[in-house]
């Protein structure tokens, strides 16, 4: 089933609790701080649905038709078209929507290809594992997850003696029915527009905190399940001129406050089983799929970085220029450099697990760091490239609405080439990619979303082929000839 816009934004509506501070919006599909956003996924839905774009979108299981990030890929040409879809829906959003319906979906296919890892703690977890898969892809599901304990909360001992509940996120009971959740979880991207939130863990846990562990699913309108909103960036721009990717592409941030929110024993996957709550991500191809897809948007959105570069050195005339032009192909370089680090995962895929393919582990993990290390570098020079010339811009667009002075801003604010309403846009877009929230925001998700930079190059190590590494050097000194 794929649903339209119309009825995701009618899912929207389903009751969820979401707080901007103290207050409790009724509706998000209409509050102004998450209307648009609303109605970018709603516009995605309706775009995905497109029969034009069946073939490049969906396949067929067993009758059924489903979204094609849902697949469990058996071979390369399968990893090959899934990647390509994948590139279709993060150029939807530029790469601007970090959380699309995409990427916590391949995350759950990779566990469904090797469910034995889940049955491996607790016989019968595999397959509620499978029947939510099934579920998730019949229901056309918008999927997102949180699986990180809040920072500096994240053990019982810091809050030993204290008179304080512990913060982070656990099973405080459970009967025949299920377990109960109390506690913070983070960071649920775009659960704002979700319909279901998975709870996991990314990050190592103490076997000590085993109730800590919980592995599920819940519908966003569970009851004691509440949503507390970061500062909404869509909040204060009264036109999409002024912030036109606030006011369309910000996904919205949230912790996830539990209290005593039930989840029934189908739809838990792993339980008090701190050491192995991380490892089921490494034992199966899930994080691998899941990263694939963030390397996958990044390339989306290093094509619209390259693009607003030329397109900033083109309205101030300084295109032809031999040092902007280098600049220019550097941009164009670090495009084609992260296009071939998400071929390389395709062209090196790996037969894994048993009669599935996964992505090139090690080249995912190279993506992954090759992002971290460079997007905050690329918006700098983006940065430097493009000057003064957003403070030189009127401070709304509504500039226009005065005949008298749009008369004067269509005069002096014009360059050759360019009108002075088309150079506002232009300007107002790349502060908002460079210099507003939104661009702090991203600059904090691209260095963050995967882990801090330490956890990724440890997963560099362990994926490197040191042996291979060594017997290159022992060959070599093998060779070095010494007196006799």
């Amino acid at each position: 089933m794929l649903i339209t816009g119309a009825e995701k934004l009618e899912r929207m509506r389903d009751g969820r609790e979401v707080y901007v501070g103290s207050e409790r919006v009724k509706d998000v599909t209409t509050h102004p701080a998450f209307a648009q956003g609303a109605r970018t996924i709603a516009e995605m839905w309706d775009w995905k649905r497109d029969p034009a774009r069946r073939d490049l979108l969906t396949y067929e299981e067993n009758g059924e038709r489903h979204n094609l990030y849902w697949l469990r890929p058996r071979s390369r040409d399968d990893l090959a078209r899934r990647m390509v879809a994948m590139k279709a829906l993060a150029d939807f959003t530029f790469g601007l929507v970090g959380r699309t319906p995409d990427q916590v979906a391949t995350l759950v296919a990779g566990l469904a290809t090797n469910p034995r890892v889940l049955d491996s703690v607790r016989q019968g977890f595999g397959q509620n594992l499978l029947a939510y898969y099934d579920h998730a892809r019949k229901n056309d599901f918008f999927l997102t997850f949180a699986a990180v304990a809040p920072a500096g909360l994240r053990t019982a001992e810091l809050y030993a003696g204290a008179e304080r509940d512990v913060p982070s996120l656990r099973v405080v009971e459970e009967d025949d029915r299920g377990v109960y959740l109390s506690g913070i979880k983070i960071l649920a991207t775009s659960a704002i527009y979700a319909d279901q939130l998975y709870i996991g863990n990314l990050t190592p846990l103490d076997p000590k905190h085993d109730s800590h562990s919980i592995t599920c699913a819940m519908p966003i309108n569970t009851k004691g399940l509440a949503l507390w909103s970061r500062q909404p960036f869509a909040a204060h721009a009264r036109h999409e001129a002024d912030y036109p990717l606030s006011w369309r592409y910000d996904e919205s941030d949230a912790m996830v406050v539990c209290d005593r929110a039930h989840v029934p024993w189908e739809r838990v996957f792993l339980h008090m089983n701190g050491a192995m709550s991380r490892q089921i991500y490494l034992d199966t191809p899930g994080m691998c799929y899941a990263n694939h897809h963030s390397t996958v948007r990044l390339w989306s959105k290093m094509g619209l970085i390259a693009g607003l570069a030329s397109r900033i050195a083109e309205a101030a005339g300084i295109e032809k220029i031999a040092g902007v032009r280098e600049q220019l192909g550097r941009f164009a370089q670090l495009e084609a450099t992260i296009a071939g680090l998400c071929a390389g995962q395709i062209e090196g895929w790996e037969s894994w697990p048993e009669g599935y393919a996964t992505p090139n582990r090690r080249t995912m993990y190279a993506a992954i760091a090759w992002g971290q290390d460079h997007h905050s570098i690329v918006i700098d020079e983006l940065r430097t490239l493009l000057g003064s010339m957003p403070l030189q811009m009127p401070a709304s667009i509504d500039v226009i609405d005065d005949a008298g002075l749009r008369d004067k801003f269509e005069r002096w604010w014009a360059s050759p080439g360019m009108s002075a309403l088309d150079r506002l846009k232009l300007y107002k877009l790349a502060w908002d990619l460079v210099g507003s929230e939104f661009a702090g925001r991203h600059q904090l998700y691209e260095k963050f979303y995967a882990g801090n930079t330490i956890n990724n190059r440890n997963h560099n190590f362990r994926e490197a082929p040191w042996a291979r590494f060594h017997g290159m050097v022992d060959e070599l000194m093998a060779r070095i000839g010494t007196p006799d």
